[in-house]
């Protein structure tokens, strides 16, 4: 059964003053609609919309989407027309102008319904925010309408084979001709949107003789279109089936000088700028998924029989459940605390980095005790929490793997003058 927007079941002090909501953990299930106290009437709106979307448009045809390895073009398409592409992007940028609240609302309930194909947040909330913040106005005009509308993927190339985390370990290189332009070659592994995608920000270094790598890296937008521009095998993975992961190679590409984004050599810096919201963003999916994982746990004992009753009538069971809730609450109220600096503008890294640590490292556990719960059914494909446990891996790594998330976290602690 769909959850409704819940007040009934939140102590009836919360529910009765305008304005006064229902933290997460006081209603009836954690994905109920109308909870939580960042987000107000409209927002609920905007997330009956998501759900109903994610329910009837994506999920019926997903496991389709998981043997072909991609999500088609037609459901970019309808999240487009129906304003869930681009939320958080200004109007003057040619996106939808809601906050960052409201994007991640369409990020939660994509997870709330445990579908990992779509690639709309990295699209959405990772590409066109580099477009709107460093793009020209050229750039701008070209892209962000027709990424708004789903007609243009976007998606970004860091990862090397030889450079994961250590992005200053890039060796893409874009060569300036005497015409201007640019000669870009390389290859890039691990592109999420790699396969689907129509536009690429390419990260590659400009500067090879930089004091510092950092200082020699520009990033670049690259067509699909363009010659030399190659895209190899779609990646088989251990998870997220339905989300397209790809190779792609560069083969004496030519770039217009109009395809550099921003200035020439501040690559690095505008990506350390934006990796706090893409650290958030990855720990809101974490968070969002184990609600869902909670939910369908319990569901799950609530139904299954053993020793003459319920498995939730077992005080294990119940102990379990109540140490998963407990961990999953908490997790939830540091997660919105930084939902809302990253929409004041005022999220750090620092803050970033462990909103990311912790969500990805608790979506682990909880789908290890998740499945757990589920007995021998939870190791069938066919039970989504199978499917929800092996997504859950690539959490920690991506985005910048958890280790170096410590790294970031400890330099303030340990070295307050850095």
């Amino acid at each position: 059964q769909e959850p409704q927007l819940n007040t009934a079941t939140a102590p009836r002090s919360l529910c009765s003053a305008a304005g006064q909501r229902p933290e997460i953990g006081q209603a009836g299930s954690l994905l109920d609609i109308g909870t939580r106290r960042i987000f107000t009437e409209e927002h609920d709106l905007l997330r009956d919309t998501c759900r109903k979307f994610f329910r009837d448009d994506v999920a019926p045809n997903h496991g389709e989407y998981e043997k072909q390895g991609h999500v088609p073009k037609e459901v970019w398409l309808q999240a487009g027309k129906l304003g869930l592409l681009g939320v958080s992007t200004s109007e003057e940028n040619f996106g939808v102008g809601l906050d960052f609240k409201s994007s991640m609302i369409v990020t939660e309930e994509q997870f709330y319904a445990n579908l990992s194909g779509p690639g709309f947040s990295l699209h959405s909330d990772i590409v066109m925010p580099y477009l709107s913040k460093y793009g020209s106005p050229e750039q701008k005009e070209r892209y962000l309408p027709r990424m708004t509308s789903g007609e243009v993927i976007g998606a970004i190339a860091m990862t090397e084979p030889g450079a994961g985390s250590d992005l200053q370990g890039v060796k893409t290189r874009a060569v300036k001709s005497s015409g201007g332009d640019y000669i870009l070659n390389g290859s890039k592994t691990f592109i999420t949107n790699g396969w689907n995608c129509d536009l690429c920000i390419v990260v590659a270094v400009t500067d090879p003789s930089a004091k510092t790598p950092a200082r020699g890296i520009s990033l670049f937008l690259v067509d699909s279109e363009y010659a030399g521009f190659r895209k190899g095998r779609k990646l088989d993975k251990m998870g997220l089936k339905a989300q397209d992961t790809a190779e792609l190679f560069f083969e004496d590409v030519r770039l217009p000088a109009l395809a550099l984004l921003g200035q020439e050599n501040r690559g690095f810096a505008y990506l350390m700028s934006e990796l706090p919201r893409e650290r958030m963003l990855i720990a809101d999916i974490g968070q969002a998924s184990s609600e869902w994982m909670f939910e369908e746990a319990r569901s799950h004992v609530r139904e299954r029989r053993a020793f003459g009753r319920t498995l939730s009538a077992l005080q294990t069971i119940q102990h379990k459940l109540a140490d998963l809730k407990t961990e999953i609450c908490v997790a939830r109220a540091f997660a919105d605390q930084c939902i809302e600096l990253q929409n004041e503008g005022r999220l750090d890294s620092f803050t970033a980095s462990m909103a990311k640590l912790w969500c990805t490292e608790m979506q682990n556990r909880v789908a290890y005790d998740c499945v757990q719960l589920h007995g021998g059914w939870g190791y069938m494909w066919e039970y989504p929490i199978a499917k929800a446990y092996v997504d859950a891996r690539v959490q920690p790594i991506y985005g910048g793997a958890n280790e170096i998330m410590k790294e970031l976290i400890a330099r303030p602690i340990c070295d307050p003058g850095k």
